[in-house]
């Protein structure tokens, strides 16, 4: 049995190479991705800062320190504290729609302008916060940025990249998550320690940071020229932006297969009716599994609350921060890592090895949570730091798998004429199960206590299955060539064949009533 696929060769038919120009603008795009990471990263510090729950939270302020006889794994558990979170990510998945619909008809540009002016709007609310409602709109204002920036983002890096090099590109993205939880927890450490309420609203207030940069980039940033085509039909200035950022005139092969994808594309009326079509079968399950198993890796459980997660094991507050912390800079160097190989050893060996890392290292975090930890008492200071350990090597493992391959693959996979929707949906299912865990995690782990790390242990063994049997390997390949490693699968095949003689179809009918 062929279990994965690697189609090789339509990449020597293109010409190009990486341009500073594209270098450029993808890292200005890119800053989208650390709004994403400094809200996360954030979001945990806050609710571990005790002038923060005083103010907004004063019940679970009161558990913390005064009530001895409640269990160390639910002294945080409040519903009106994780909505906190989770406003966030049920906004997001909202507004990510509403962004497919921009992105698709005015281009890639004005949906990260839109997210960055939205993310402006909520910085300066929640840090302006005077009561728990003011902080949540705040917060949703927070969503409706980031589900703009998620959707368009990835996008316009994946357009812009040239094919041999779109793997280390797209993982860009995730790194500058990577940089924006590590940001987030640089501040709250230093933040921790003002007096007062100025250290939590200082730290929601330079959230303004990288939203003023991406909202500047937006405005100054060129279009792909997919989009171009796709928007203006302006085949004269697509192609000299195509020029310019492959650093070469011979660019006519790449042109054409644009050209091809945009007259499917303009055929297309109602982009959700089109996805669903059997044709599309195999992007429209990657889309919505791909995210789904990205957060039921337990990541967003570590990033919200891993602060609350330390202290709850025995660290004080300063050392919680400190260790995450550290998370935060393991897993940046760990995604410059894939960024730097995944072109060269391909999506699927970085899935297996980074899927094996995450499960071993869960289960061994459950075990010793399971052995040493009770309901009333602490963590060793010598166990408590070998959690850490744990825990940095579950965030080497994501960081080499499901945080920036998580990104890659949906951005990659999708033909022009499904290709917004298909982001869109890739988002709002992420956001969903962000939104789903976060609200739930605290009262999951006051109930299962250790055993939350097996439960998504579990669903990791799953999700290294399924990528094994089911996802061809992409590198390489064109972004408007992808077709071909759905039609070569083992699997996929018996679904896309038919389809793929439809497509082409279109492009003659088209192209003919055209002349």
């Amino acid at each position: 049995m062929a279990i994965g696929l690697a189609v090789k060769g339509e990449t020597e038919r293109y010409n190009g190479r990486m341009t500073t120009f594209v270098i450029l603008s993808c890292m200005m795009a890119a800053m989208g991705g650390v709004l994403f990471g400094y809200d996360i990263g954030i979001s945990g510090g806050v609710t571990s800062m005790e002038p923060f729950l005083r103010k907004f939270f004063p019940e679970v302020y009161t558990k913390v320190k005064e009530d001895s006889k409640i269990s160390n794994y639910c002294k945080f558990d409040s519903q009106l504290l994780t909505a906190f979170t989770s406003s966030l990510y049920i906004a997001g998945l909202i507004a990510t729609f509403f962004a497919s619909s921009v992105t698709r008809a005015f281009g890639r540009r004005p949906s990260m302008l839109a997210g960055g002016a939205a993310f402006l709007g909520g910085a300066a609310l929640g840090g302006a916060a005077l009561n728990v409602y003011m902080l949540i709109f705040g917060r949703i204002l927070l969503g409706v940025g980031v589900g703009f920036a998620n959707q368009s983002v990835p996008l316009y890096l994946s357009e812009m990249a040239p094919p041999q090099y779109r793997g280390g590109i797209d993982a860009g993205f995730h790194v500058f998550i990577s940089i924006g939880v590590l940001s987030a927890n640089l501040i709250n450490f230093g933040t921790e320690k003002i007096k007062g309420d100025w250290g939590w609203r200082i730290s929601l207030m330079m959230a303004a940071v990288p939203a003023s940069i991406l909202t500047l980039g937006a405005i100054l940033l060129p279009e792909t020229p997919n989009s171009l085509i796709t928007q203006n039909n302006d085949h004269k200035k697509a192609m000299a932006m195509l020029q310019k950022i492959r650093g070469t005139t011979n660019v006519q092969a790449e042109f054409d297969d644009l050209i091809n994808a945009s007259v499917v594309s303009k055929t297309v009326d109602h982009p959700f009716r089109k996805i669903v079509e059997r044709k599309y079968r195999p992007q429209l399950v990657m889309a919505i599994a791909i995210p789904f198993f990205q957060q039921v890796t337990g990541i967003n459980v570590v990033s919200f609350y891993a602060p609350l997660l330390f202290r709850a094991i025995g660290l004080g507050e300063s050392a919680s921060l400190m260790s995450v912390v550290v998370i935060g800079l393991v897993g940046t160097i760990a995604s410059i890592m894939t960024m730097m190989i995944v072109d060269r050893l391909g999506r699927r060996v970085m899935f297996m090895v980074g899927g094996i890392l995450m499960f071993i290292s869960q289960l061994m975090v459950g075990g010793i949570l399971a052995v040493k930890l009770g309901d009333h008492c602490g963590l060793s200071t010598c166990y408590a730091y070998l959690v850490l350990v744990l825990i940095c090597i579950y965030i080497v493992g994501f960081g080499w798998s499901w945080g920036p391959v998580g990104w890659l693959v949906p951005s990659e996979i999708f033909q022009l004429e499904i290709r917004s929707i298909g982001q869109s949906i890739v988002v709002a299912v992420g956001f969903l199960f962000i939104f789903i865990i976060a609200q739930t995690f605290l009262s999951m782990l006051c109930h299962f206590k250790s055993g939350i790390f097996f439960f998504f242990g579990g669903w990791v063994a799953v999700m290294t299955v399924f990528i094994y049997f089911l996802l061809p390997e992409t590198k390489n390949i064109p972004i408007e060539q992808m077709n071909r490693v759905w039609m070569e699968h083992w699997f996929w095949k018996r679904f896309v064949g038919e389809g793929n003689k439809e497509r082409k179809l279109d492009v003659a009918v088209v192209m003919g009533s055209s002349l």
